[in-house]
């Protein structure tokens, strides 16, 4: 299958998605144009493999996103080792919320391990560090269900809704904390 999205208002230009190759222009010209549809079709720009740039996070960051040795600078998105959009959005609104704890003079609060802000902030703070890649946020990073848990509730549907619920509780509790020096001044 192959996704064509617009790229202009005037709706004549468009991205072939997922198109990242080695291949030399000339030749990705002639493949794309044995698509049904693609056979006339002007190529503005060809595909190319991209890199993307991050840090060893296990080695460099504190689970408040703060360097460990340059407590006052925080790193964020793609680069603090998250793969995805909303991924490296929330990266942001936690640094954003540890900024603002310590402008207010206050510690950060890591997010729980049990909710998705904290499972993938543990697994870029603490995943091994020699061979060290990105993630998404997934159920493997979240905590699993104690094992008594994990026995007597056999549907994978049933055990996800547990983990969300411990991770919804979890979390309400954890804005609580780091809200709250926010409401005392």
């Amino acid at each position: 299958m192959v996704q064509l999205r617009q790229e202009n208002l005037r709706a004549d230009s468009y991205n072939v998605v997922g198109f990242q190759n080695h291949l030399k222009y000339g030749e990705q010209a002639r493949i794309l144009r044995l698509i049904p549809g693609l056979e006339n079709a002007k190529f503005l720009r060809y595909g190319q493999i991209h890199r993307n740039t991050y840090i060893n996070s296990p080695t460099l960051l504190r689970e408040t996103l703060q360097m460990k040795r340059h407590p006052q600078v925080l790193f964020a998105g793609q680069i603090s080792g998250v793969e995805g959009y909303v991924e490296s959005i929330a990266t942001g609104l936690l640094a954003g919320i540890d900024a603002a704890a310590l402008a207010a003079g206050h510690e950060p609060v890591p997010p729980p391990r049990a909710t998705a802000f904290g499972a993938l902030v543990n697994y870029i703070c603490r995943a091994e560090a020699k061979n060290f890649q990105p993630a998404n946020i997934t159920f493997d990073l979240l905590q699993p269900l104690d094992e008594e848990v994990r026995r007597r509730v056999r549907d994978k549907k049933q055990r996800h809704a547990l983990v969300c619920s411990r991770a919804l509780e979890e979390l309400e509790g954890w804005l609580g904390k780091v809200t709250a020096p926010a409401t005392r001044a």
